[in-house]
């Protein structure tokens, strides 16, 4: 890998700079990919040699925290032995009491590495790609601690990440959740995510995405946490159950935050505590027709989930509005078809007999839930107007 082709050492260096960089493993993992397509089964099998040698000397170096109360890590992969390795060369010592690899029904060998180099690793196995929630909620099925943290694949932690994350979660007695500052793989100056926000509109979006993360220093109260990068409290799943596995993957952080906002509970964003974030490494690109569809789905599943009927009735028109900005939106990127299909799909899942099963049921008690819920949603339109 050390020997790649001209445009690959330029994207290297593009994305970070020599060998021990995050950008250039990336780079190795698309030429060795580029190799195995082409039929040149001798030098992938070289590279991935390669990385066997690297994931073995970084085994020794993962320790985890002795300290039963200390959070648990939960990271869900699928087929990248290079991510993997990515992924131990950053999180040696994080100071979690138990780090939980969910290996989503990986073909290219990464689940016997990880059994092999990784003893100390709680695998667990999954025949098939069953999605994102489905994976997460088996791991936190396995916790022993009283917090459980959600973190990509495609994340570069920095040194205080589990240490703010949990002082935030213990000091907000309220708290479900508390987001993490995630930054730019490329340009980790800008901001990824500072926690995520929901309108009325239909929409949800990442505060600050693109913007300068000097901005977005302070610990502040959001929405949703970004479950790419943040902690949750583990008894409030057993209060409001756990991710809804209709959603497969997309907007399942946004439901189960929503969720506990109906049940009083808060989210809370938590600048200390950074990441640098690759972004859409499990889709493959930011806009695709696959991605389109199901949050398109997914988008109209979280409005007639969590909203009674009165709500959303009175939100309809707003509603309306959101869906045909969004269908313009992607008209222009020749997605309209594929962003209208998720929307037929998610009245669809909504109806279904699971979808009405997983419906949150209006009590009394949580009126006055739902009337902050409310006035939250009209606030973050005038937020997104203000581009703030």
């Amino acid at each position: 890998p050390h020997r790649l082709p001209r445009e690959h050492r330029r994207g290297a260096r593009l994305r970070g700079g020599g060998p021990n960089t995050p950008g250039y493993w990336v780079c190795c993992l698309r030429f060795i990919r580029r190799l195995y397509a082409q039929g040149l089964d001798g030098y992938y099998h070289v590279g991935k040699a390669f990385l066997e040698v690297r994931m073995r000397i970084l085994s020794d170096r993962l320790t985890l925290s002795d300290d039963p109360l200390n959070p648990i890590l939960i990271v869900v992969v699928k087929d990248d032995l290079l991510r993997m390795r990515l992924l131990f060369s950053h999180y040696r010592r994080l100071g979690v009491s138990q780090f939980v690899i969910l290996d989503n029904g990986s073909t290219d060998g990464s689940r016997e590495l990880l059994q092999e180099r990784y003893p100390q690793v709680q695998t667990l196995l999954l025949q098939e790609n069953t999605g994102f929630c489905h994976a997460v909620n088996v791991g936190i099925g396995q916790a022993e601690s009283p917090y459980v943290i959600l973190l990509n694949n495609d994340t570069k932690v920095k040194s205080r990440f589990v240490s703010s994350l949990l002082r935030e979660i213990e000091n907000k007695p309220d708290a479900f959740a508390v987001s993490a500052r995630m930054l730019m793989w490329d340009k980790p100056e800008l901001l990824d995510d500072a926690g995520d926000q929901y309108c009325v509109l239909g929409w949800a979006y990442a505060r600050g995405k693109g913007k300068a993360a000097t901005k977005y220093d302070k610990p502040c109260r959001v929405f949703s946490a970004c479950g790419g990068a943040a902690i949750y409290r583990r008894s409030i799943f057993e209060e409001i159950g756990f991710f809804d596995e209709e959603h497969f993957a997309y907007l399942e952080d946004l439901d189960i935050c929503y969720r506990a906002r109906i049940y009083g509970y808060c989210s809370y964003y938590q600048p200390e505590a950074e990441v640098i974030h690759f972004g859409s490494a499990s889709s493959g690109s930011r806009y695709n027709l696959w991605k389109t569809e199901l949050a398109a789905a997914n988008s109209v599943y979280v409005t007639c989930k969590n909203m009674p009927l009165l709500q959303w009735l009175w939100n309809l028109p707003f509603l309306l509005l959101g869906w045909l900005i969004k269908y313009l939106f992607f008209v222009r990127k020749k997605m309209g078809k594929a962003y209208l299909k998720g929307l037929k799909n998610g009245f669809r899942k909504s109806l279904s007999v699971s979808g009405r099963a997983h419906k949150v049921r209006f009590q009394v008690k949580n009126l006055p839930a739902y009337l902050a819920i409310q006035g939250q949603l009209y606030l973050n339109v005038l937020r997104i107007l203000k581009k703030s």
